[in-house]
């Protein structure tokens, strides 16, 4: 089985910088998270093991209230994505373009 991606950094100031740590916290799961998300959850010390195989259910229920309303969860889902995908691009052209500068300043 393949190990799932989890991304967790905030990008909600006013939200705790290791909320999605300790939420989506589960096995066979790696985790991306910046090193600022890093440092705040090794501060706060909160991860309670799985969240998310617990709560499939209210999941579900929750997805299935949302399409009732007449959320397209589909759309939503692809748009997502899509979006973080781009992000990983762009932190990954920031990544190289890093590596590059500092291999030519060794030169």
């Amino acid at each position: 089985q393949r190990p799932l991606w989890a991304s967790t950094g905030v990008k909600d100031p006013a939200l705790p910088e290791d909320l999605y740590v300790s939420g989506l916290a589960v096995a066979e799961t790696v985790n991306t998270m910046p090193e600022k998300t890093l440092l705040a959850t090794e501060t706060s010390g909160q991860v309670d093991g799985d969240q998310v195989r617990p709560n499939y259910e209210h999941a579900h229920s929750v997805f299935a209230a949302l399409e009732e309303i007449g959320v397209n969860m589909t759309q939503v889902t692809d748009t997502l994505e899509r979006e973080g995908v781009e992000k990983f691009v762009v932190s990954w052209q920031e990544l190289l373009t890093t590596v590059q500068s500092a291999m030519e300043a060794t030169e």
